[in-house]
């Protein structure tokens, strides 16, 4: 099995790989693409030289390579790469949505504050609403388990302890947001009021729920102390990286103090009203926006992975 080196003028993106026959795909600073991999036989040649015309490319050149077994791997991490800062970017994105929606937007507006029995009657009116933001509440939760552990292994060629103890802050923030959808559940069921808490009055039922949403409220801004925590050292593994632009890191710091002072603020300072963290989560959107799109530097995550092993 010979392998081969096609050389096409533009930038091709990595989905075509597997089209192409599961050749590696590098993109080149002077504006082409280089495919490289083996192939079977002739007719396998020509099978991608008719791909690439089919896709309206310029074929530069064609070349067949001795490459040692480990640069190929090295083609194929550094392709993997890539991909990982891509999933992670999407999945990361993925997960805002989650948050707007689940906490401030969905069942929050449905409280009526100093009316419990009003508001017991708007969560009954859209208890599909209440029922699914909890839902996504706890899928918010599973999927930025995944997120961390796609950051984890990209991260982790820059300093192993920092990206463990990033994925150590995000497993203490997931068992505490999952638990403090107890208390919505709680709101559910007085609102409710099943057979079983008959002995009980309406309104009384009714001036539980406040307590209950109050005491998710709380719950939300203990879990608010990981997702600052969290940042740092991701953001300080950023800006040491060399394959990520250094203000994302900065960025990401930014937001780790923006939580944490939101967080001791609505404790200590409960009057005031402090909301600073959506202000300061700048780099929480630019981050995985880069990973989707420009992925990282593969060539110096190759060689912070080299020096680290």
């Amino acid at each position: 099995m010979d392998i081969y080196e096609f050389q096409v003028k533009g930038h091709l993106d990595d989905r075509w790989s597997d089209w192409l026959g599961g050749l590696a795909i590098e993109r080149q600073e002077d504006g082409t693409t280089v495919l490289v991999g083996p192939l079977v036989d002739q007719a396998a040649l020509y099978g991608v030289i008719i791909r690439i015309r089919d896709l309206g490319l310029s074929l530069l050149s064609v070349s067949r390579v001795v490459e040692s077994h480990g640069s190929i791997i090295r083609r194929e991490n550094m392709n993997s790469t890539k991909k990982t800062a891509r999933v992670a970017g999407f999945l990361y994105l993925l997960f805002i949505p989650l948050v707007f929606f689940g906490f401030p937007y969905g069942p929050t507006n449905l409280f009526v504050p100093g009316d419990a029995a009003r508001t017991a009657n708007n969560i009954m009116a859209s208890e599909s609403l209440f029922r699914l933001s909890i839902v996504i509440n706890l899928l918010g939760a599973i999927l930025n388990v995944f997120v961390v552990l796609a950051l984890y292994r990209l991260l982790k060629p820059v300093n192993k302890d920092m990206a463990s103890l990033m994925v150590v802050f995000i497993l203490l923030s997931t068992p505490i947001g999952m638990l403090n959808e107890l208390n919505h559940v709680a709101v559910l069921l007085l609102s409710s009021g099943p057979n079983y808490l008959t002995p009980f009055t309406a309104s009384q039922l009714q001036a539980l729920v406040p307590l209950f949403h109050n005491l998710h409220k709380y719950g939300l801004s203990i879990d608010q102390v990981f997702w600052g925590l969290w940042l740092f050292p991701m953001g300080y593994l950023v800006f040491k990286s060399g394959f990520l632009p250094r203000i994302l890191g900065i960025l990401l710091i930014i937001g780790c103090f923006g939580w944490l002072t939101e967080f001791f603020a609505a404790l200590l300072l409960p009057n005031y009203g402090v909301k600073i963290g959506m202000f300061t989560a700048w780099g929480e959107v630019l981050f995985p926006l880069w990973l989707l799109v420009k992925g990282v530097n593969a060539e110096q995550w190759e060689k912070r992975a080299l020096e680290s092993a």
